[in-house]
């Protein structure tokens, strides 16, 4: 007698409300959407090679979209995007360990993935419910995983990290993020890779599409000109304290303001002075500072900019805008019992609980009659404070930085993303840095200056521009609509159909 080795138990679908079966045909489902997550993941990186991306894309859709239910769907999608993220994120693994002292420390981040697996779950649930056709459910897909990314944006847990857009970077066709945005770069992406699915279908409308806005986008990001305006001059300073050391006290203060001034010490007759995030711990300080410039300031518990005139403080402070959730932001922080659990954490690694309030304020920081557009470290993922910044008058954008957090590609990811902000709104970007990437980098989010390893300086000489792109007009709204009407195509996709349903 044939013994089988299925062993089948019927419970309710979380997600659709039917039954489904728990076998050893799961894991035969599975496998496949962590292997798309795995070449997506390392296709993602901030490579050469992260243009391929739609390829990747393409064979992902297309797992998600062949499974037979909506609960499956969306349970491929979850092993899908947690092997992606756990690719992407690898780095927040090794942080953690420093953070803790535990060589298993690590594993304290897999809750992260795991969150954002579940964001695509649902996601994925919502929009194959109405389709049946694997073809309509992979459009679906495709502007599901669009709108997802918008979504990502909002709220205080907000993070809009290793979005599909920036992988197109390396590729003329990022020019085109000042018409409609980083988000704009992600929907090209998943509509090419939903096209490249079509091709299995003899579908060539879309196909032929992407092909046109490639090469529109090649021929337009081809022939872009840097601006030109006033020149600005500035000294940006690369450091390298320890930022783990000044979290639990080891570091004084004192000792990282003295190598400051060292290096500010370079400065050359007209240049302004940026220092990082949180450079100056002690308010006093301020009028100890060499020059006038742009100064990363801790304001208990604020972590803010300010520039100095060599005199005072300009009326408007920068507060930072987006504190990075589960470094800076914390979920019932401002509760009684929520602030008990958090300072009790912080306390096993011997660190002292003190979540910033969130900033309100995206005006520039004016100085020496320059409007200067600051925002501080994770601000600068988000592409709608650089844009609010050039709106409101700002000839340069500034992201002063605490990197020293960041560990191996996180680094590098960071400093990509916010390139992306100077196509956008064709304003130069100055970095600097503590630890990370210390740059200038010019309106066609082209790195002129870099220094990435050691502690230095680089004198600045950059552009000071105004205008504004169709980006800066008009936001997200042209992508976002761009992405829902995919879900229209869905729609014709599943009525064309002549596929049986499952």
């Amino acid at each position: 007698m044939a013994v089988g080795y299925s062993i089948r138990v019927r419970r309710r679908d979380p997600l659709s409300s039917r039954s489904f079966i728990f076998s050893v045909d799961a894991l035969r489902s599975v496998l496949p959407a962590a292997l798309c997550g795995l070449l997506l993941g390392f296709c993602g990186l901030p490579l050469g090679w992260s243009a391929f991306t739609p390829l990747p894309l393409a064979l992902a859709l297309w797992v998600l979209a062949t499974a037979p239910r909506p609960g499956q769907v969306a349970a491929r999608a979850f092993w899908l995007i947690l092997v992606f993220f756990g690719v992407q994120l690898w780095w927040l693994t090794r942080f953690m360990a420093e953070l803790s002292g535990l060589s298993w420390g690590g594993v304290l981040v897999l809750p992260l993935f795991a969150i954002e697996g579940a964001f695509w779950a649902v996601m994925a649930w919502v929009v194959v419910r109405p389709f049946r056709d694997p073809y309509a459910r992979v459009w679906a897909l495709a502007g599901g995983w669009v709108v997802l990314e918008w979504l990502r944006t909002l709220g205080p847990l907000a993070f809009p990290w290793s979005d599909l857009g920036y992988t197109l970077l390396p590729t003329p066709v990022a020019q085109t993020a000042d018409l409609w945005g980083a988000l704009g770069l992600s929907l090209l992406v998943a509509f090419t890779a939903a096209s490249l699915v079509s091709l299995a279908r003899r579908r060539f409308t879309a196909p032929l599409l992407a092909l046109v806005l490639w090469g529109a986008g090649w021929a337009y990001g081809s022939t872009r000109t840097p601006g030109s305006g006033t020149q600005g001059q500035a000294l940006l300073i690369r450091s390298q304290f320890d930022s783990f050391g000044r979290a639990t006290g080891s570091l004084s203060a004192e000792g990282q303001f003295g190598r400051l001034l060292a290096l500010s010490a370079e400065r050359q007759p007209g240049e302004i002075v940026v220092w990082s995030e949180t450079a100056i711990i002690n308010q006093f300080d301020l009028g100890r500072v060499p020059a006038a410039g742009i100064y990363g300031l801790y304001r208990y518990p604020n972590n803010s900019a300010v520039a100095w005139d060599g005199r005072q403080i300009e009326p408007v402070v920068y507060d930072k805008l987006k504190p990075v959730p589960m470094g800076e932001y914390f979920p019932f922080e401002t509760t009684p019992a929520g602030t008990a659990v958090w300072e009790l954490v912080f306390r096993v690694f011997g660190l002292r609980f003190d979540p910033p309030p969130i900033g309100q304020s995206t005006r520039p920081l004016s100085l020496n009659g320059v409007l200067y557009g600051v925002y501080i470290c994770y601000d600068s993922i988000f592409s709608w404070v650089a844009r609010h910044e050039a709106n409101a008058g700002a000839q340069v954008l500034v992201n002063i930085s605490n990197d020293g957090w960041y560990k191996g590609w996180g680094v590098t990811q960071h400093f990509e993303m916010g390139r992306v902000r100077a196509i956008e709104t064709r304003r130069w970007v100055l970095r600097s840095v503590n630890e990370g990437v210390a740059a200038a980098i010019d309106d066609l989010g082209r790195p002129v200056a870099v220094l990435d390893q050691g502690e230095g300086v680089i004198h600045a000489r950059y552009q000071l521009l105004g205008g504004q792109t169709i980006y800066m007009k008009v936001g997200d709204v042209p992508a976002l609509l761009l992405a829902l009407s995919l879900l229209v195509v869905a729609g014709r996709a599943e009525r064309r159909s002549e596929r049986p349903i499952f």
